[in-house]
């Protein structure tokens, strides 16, 4: 287990929510090569914390029903205290990644990993990943089938819900 003080490493864990359909489908389908459907997380003291319909969650690390993730990323090292974080990320929760501003392409996963990353480490995470929601967008069959995907809230099961009272619940 990690010490309440001193670096710690940082990681962003990257899925394929695809399970590789997009890589063999989207060239067809969207008219360009997509590599995957990104979900991403941040690892950092011992746990795993992503973002979706919920709001804020947390678990073990690879402990999602996504189970282990596509590729891992160390993004860096940090010196914020864990008591810090959890600060932060409780009042992230209350102002902008509640899940009712879930919104699966301008304010999801990936947002938040974003904006925990350069929190925890001054770095952002690959633009490949931020930037697919435009990228899929940018086509005709993005733009035919966004008032459907519009409506689609993605949240993996397994995780523990975090509320600023208790931290993880």
């Amino acid at each position: 287990m990690e010490t309440a003080e001193g670096p710690h490493l940082v990681r962003l864990y990257v899925y394929d929510m695809s399970r590789g359909l997009a890589r063999r489908l989207s060239p067809v389908m969207l008219g360009k090569q997509l590599e995957g459907i990104w979900h991403t997380s941040i690892i950092v003291f011992d746990e795993e914390f992503f973002y979706g319909r919920e709001g804020i969650t947390s678990c073990l690390p690879g402990r999602t029903m996504l189970g282990e993730p596509d590729s891992v990323m160390e993004l860096g090292i940090t010196e914020v205290t864990e008591e810090i974080f959890l600060e932060y990320l409780s009042s992230l929760g209350e102002s902008g990644f509640s899940g009712e501003s879930y919104h699966l392409f301008d304010h999801n996963c990936n947002t938040f990993s974003n904006e925990v990353a350069q929190f925890l480490t001054g770095k952002k995470i690959p633009s490949y990943i931020t930037e697919l929601p435009s990228e899929v967008l940018s086509t005709p069959l993005g733009q035919a089938l966004r008032p459907l995907l519009d409506s689609v809230q993605i949240q993996p099961a397994g995780g523990n819900i975090f509320n600023r009272q208790s931290g993880p619940s």
